[in-house]
């Protein structure tokens, strides 16, 4: 492996370790006994329920070409699971809301460890189930959950600021250190112990086992609207109407989609993008690497969000300008550093200087994630937050199914020019939600839900 490699993932190491060792008082917050112990127990459940996701991603692609599957079917594979997505994700959000946020949780497990089962057959058919059902999941992972977090949160009494800390922490544990230890654990089952492609769905499907006992014996119960007579058209019916009469619901729905949806195209760039020529790069490692970013970037945004001084709508401008710039760094390459023409051989020159600029887009990525939650804590009503999130969704995955559909379509160059354009876009929006988020609402949604409810006009923005 070339010394670049090393000395990428060295540095971003390096960074993090410095970052979090020099963490003074006024970058924690101080918390109570009775927090911490609820902050660990949600943080080692987030983090079993992403080791079986990050377990399984690095090997679909390679299982599905084991079984003899073309590009053209492979494709097939991964649009029904993102068109799964979106067309349940909204009822199953809702579901949530009205039957329990823990049940969604322990559903999430079940459909998932469904899921990795199918993974052993290589019936077409029965992967087809699989992708839907792993579809289904991905919508309660990404919606459930942080609910179900949040609605316990407020329920104990913490302190709001407090939210910021679970966030920060799981997204550095979750989406950065299992990330790693995952790909080299799932590395390991592959390649040291011959075990097979399908043995990291197992691995995966055990993991989600214990976390859903964990969930089982100790998480309580929690609703968003306790009302019984309401049906799933009902629920939609007053999300909608949620959005469409807040305008910073809007905007942060938009701005949500824009960034996933950049982000998940990125995923099947990045690829191409650092071997255009078939260049020998250690996926794995560079995956890991990107997944160290992701952590720094969470390191960052556990300092941020410890500032009440600093609002989260400001500086989130700054990371969307950062990412859409990151971003383009394929495309200013392409026209600064002449294309080399031979085949095979060690990542290129233009290679190195985009993989560094995909590290700081990753590490943007990790300022994303516990920075969106904060914001979806104050601005998403509770009494429909799955719902609610699950419609953000529904463009990210409509977005991803286009993208997937027509990958082979367009130049790399043009679709990264595209993520860029959708990330500037994002600051745009954001600037604006920063400019309007201290305004007071004309009303609030409950009582737009009860206008709704007897019939009156509502003053929809």
């Amino acid at each position: 492996m070339e010394l670049f490699y090393y000395a990428v993932f060295g540095g971003l190491a390096a960074v993090v370790a410095a970052l979090e060792l020099s963490k003074t008082n006024k970058d924690r917050i101080n918390t109570s006994t009775a927090f911490n112990s609820f902050k660990n127990n949600y943080v080692v459940v987030y983090s079993l329920m992403m080791a079986g996701d990050w377990l399984q991603g690095p090997y679909v692609y390679y299982l599905y070409t084991t079984y003899g599957f073309g590009k053209g079917e492979i494709g097939q594979l991964f649009i029904a699971g993102f068109g799964s997505s979106m067309l349940f994700g909204t009822i199953v959000g809702s579901l949530a809301d009205k039957q329990g946020r823990k049940r969604a949780c322990v559903t999430y497990c079940i459909t998932y460890i469904l899921s990795c089962i199918t993974k052993h057959s290589p019936q077409y058919k029965v992967l087809m189930l699989g992708r839907i059902l792993g579809g289904i999941a991905t919508s309660l992972l990404f919606s459930a959950f942080e609910s179900w977090l949040v609605a316990e949160h407020f329920k104990r009494n913490f302190d709001q600021q407090w939210l910021s800390l679970t966030f920060s922490k799981a997204v550095f544990f979750g989406n950065g250190l299992v990330a790693i230890i995952s790909g080299l654990f799932g590395n390991l089952l592959v390649d040291t112990f011959s075990l097979g492609p399908v043995s990291p769905f197992d691995a995966a499907a055990c993991f989600l086992a214990v976390g859903m006992a964990i969930i089982l014996s100790s998480w309580s119960e929690n609703y968003g609207d306790p009302s019984e007579n309401k049906d799933l058209l009902t629920q939609f019916k007053g999300a909608a109407v949620a959005i469409a009469s807040d305008e910073k619901i809007a905007l942060l729905g938009a701005i949500q989609s824009l960034f996933e949806g950049s982000m998940y195209t990125f995923v099947f760039l990045w690829t191409p993008a650092l071997s255009p020529n078939d260049e020998d790069i250690p996926h794995g490692f560079i995956f890991a690497t990107f997944m160290l970013a992701s952590m720094l970037g969470s390191s960052i945004a556990s300092r941020l969000l410890a500032r009440n001084s600093l609002k989260v709508e400001s500086y989130m401008q700054i990371v969307f300008v950062i990412s859409s710039a990151s971003l383009m760094l394929p495309i200013v390459t392409s026209f600064l550093v002449a294309p080399s023409k031979v085949k095979g051989g060690g990542i290129s020159f233009s290679g190195c200087l985009q993989l560094l600029g995909f590290c700081t887009f990753e590490a943007c990525v990790g300022i994303f994630w516990p920075s969106i939650m904060k914001m979806r804590s104050q601005y998403v009503p509770e009494e429909a937050r799955s719902t609610i999130m699950n419609f953000f969704r529904i463009p990210l995955n409509m977005f991803v199914c286009i993208v997937l559909y027509n990958v082979d379509g367009f130049p790399i160059t043009v679709m990264f020019g595209m993520c860029s354009i959708f990330l500037f876009v994002a600051s745009i929006l954001q600037r604006r939600l920063s400019a309007i988020a201290d305004k007071p609402k004309t009303e609030d949604w409950a009582t737009m839900k009860d206008k709704d409810a007897e019939g009156e006009p509502l003053n929809v923005m």
